[in-house]
């Protein structure tokens, strides 16, 4: 009890200053929750680059929907910064991956385009941005047709942006590191739009911050309809590198080839040379000379057709084209110098009764009236088709009516009229006998018969007896283009 007094009776310690300070304080105000996060946006990865101080930033712009996201990895981790945009659907596929270079399916049906910066970043002058701008699109105009005027009012056919957060697309920014931009391919009802996160430290040839000029061209890369490559060094590959000079690799100038051409001669320069292998396009990984077009008695065509009564072998980007057995004189060239933004590779085509040419790359097709585009890309499930890619297709008979769609040992027969395959469930390739269920392409001659390929072989297929000829398969090679062999007969 004395012990009990002594302590009610004893004075009161003193509290320590620090927290006689913090209950002095008045309480902290609650924090708003931020937004949810909608179920479409992509994760946020931010990491870490040290306070830097901003003035108040822009309001938020409407602006359209993703078509590519640029993002940095979590702190701390040792993977590379990288783009968020989901890489082509599958990866690579085992028949095409050699490839590098991919294309969006779509492109400009113009080459002179203009472009409008909206606002601009707070560490940086306006004209230094201009400046940046202007030569991340020379990039890019270099080594193609296209050119690129800055307008500052009215319409552009490329608008650029500096935004923060939420910003209208449903793909808000998440301040300093993580997502640094996104843009939009063309043939979206999108197409254009180049969005940078404001909040980033963006710099021009500082690797302490975000480098607004190796960023602006992969962003103009998707612009103008690449997706990303699997080539190392290239500036199409998903992963944020900073290197200086900057300057596209190969496979970069490969792929913008391949949309837009070459450009254009002064006009005291002498015509192109037509012949083979001038200008071309291979889309391969190889040692040798990169525009040298594949060797015809060498390869496994991707697809063929009989095309106005002509045949056209393709392959990589390039088309071979005979006329009456015979390789017409220009040939192989890119199939693009006849079908302006035809994709590459191609995986099937073919010629329906109405003239118009149908080809199919993936899970999308393409159509034409001779060489003008009419419709596309355009997915297979329009067509009743689901799941993988059609590896050829087939015209059977005199009046282009019957026309075959052959994957993976299946086939379906497609009504040109109603657009629509018969059934969505498949037939089994041996019906047609004699013909290996797994082909790569195949065409009608104009006696009737059809040839179905497959590695650099060929069967013959006899429209009466309804099976393959004797004696085959042959080698496409001696029989098409003319080529040396030892013997060209296989049992």
């Amino acid at each position: 009890m004395a012990r009990a007094a002594r302590l009610r009776g004893a004075a009161p310690r003193a509290l320590p200053l620090p927290l006689l300070l913090l209950l002095l304080l008045p309480p902290p105000p609650l924090l708003l929750a931020r937004a949810p996060r909608p179920p479409d946006a992509p994760r946020r990865h931010p990491m870490s680059r040290g306070p830097q101080p901003r003035p108040n930033a822009p309001p938020d712009s409407d602006t359209p929907a993703l078509a590519t996201q640029e993002a940095l990895p979590l702190a701390g981790r040792p993977r590379p910064p990288r783009c968020g945009v989901p890489d082509p659907p599958n990866g690579p596929s085992a028949r095409n991956r050699q490839k590098r270079f991919v294309l969006s399916g779509g492109r400009w049906e113009k080459t002179d385009l203009t472009y409008r910066i909206l606002r601009f970043p707070w560490q940086l002058l306006r004209e230094q941005v201009r400046q940046t701008v202007a030569e991340a699109l020379r990039v890019w105009s270099d080594v193609t047709p296209l050119t690129f005027t800055e307008v500052h009012e009215g319409h552009a056919d490329i608008v650029i942006d500096f935004t923060r957060y939420w910003h209208g697309d449903n793909l808000p920014f998440d301040g300093p590191g993580g997502i640094l931009a996104h843009a939009f391919f063309p043939k979206t009802h999108r197409e254009g739009d180049v969005h940078f996160d404001y909040d980033e430290t963006w710099t021009i040839g500082d690797n302490q911050g975000t480098d607004l000029l190796q960023v602006a061209a992969h962003e103009f890369g998707h612009v103008l309809g690449l997706q990303h490559t699997t080539a190392a060094k290239a500036l199409m590959s998903p992963f944020y590198t900073f290197r200086y000079p900057l300057s596209l690799s190969p496979d970069d100038r490969r792929g913008i080839q391949q949309l837009y051409g070459r450009p254009r001669l002064a006009p005291t320069s002498r015509p192109p040379d037509l012949g083979p292998g001038t200008g071309a396009d291979t889309n391969e990984i190889a040692p040798l000379e990169p525009d040298a077009p594949p060797d015809a008695c060498q390869v496994s065509f991707d697809a063929a057709a009989t095309i106005r009564g002509e045949l056209f072998f393709f392959k990589a980007g390039f088309v071979w084209r005979l006329r009456g057995g015979q390789l017409q004189p220009g040939y192989p060239a890119l199939a693009s110098r006849h079908w302006q933004g035809l994709p590459s590779p191609v995986d099937a085509a073919f010629e329906d009764a109405q003239g118009h040419i149908w080809f199919f790359q993936g899970a999308q097709y393409w159509v034409y009236d001779g060489e003008k585009p009419v419709l596309g890309p355009a997915p297979l499930s329009e067509l009743g088709l689901q799941g993988s890619p059609i590896h050829a297709a087939l015209v059977w008979g005199s009046e282009k009516t019957k026309i075959y769609f052959f994957r993976s040992g299946d086939y379906w027969r497609f009504q040109p009229s109603t657009r629509r395959v018969d059934s969505p469930v498949p037939r089994r390739a041996t019906d047609w006998r004699g013909v290996p269920s797994e082909i790569d392409a195949a065409f009608q001659d104009a006696e009737g018969f059809a040839y179905f390929l497959r590695g650099r072989l060929y069967w013959k297929f006899d429209p009466v007896k309804v099976k393959a000829l004797e004696g085959f398969p042959r080698l496409v090679g001696p029989d098409f283009f003319g080529c040396t062999e030892a013997a060209n007969t296989f049992r």
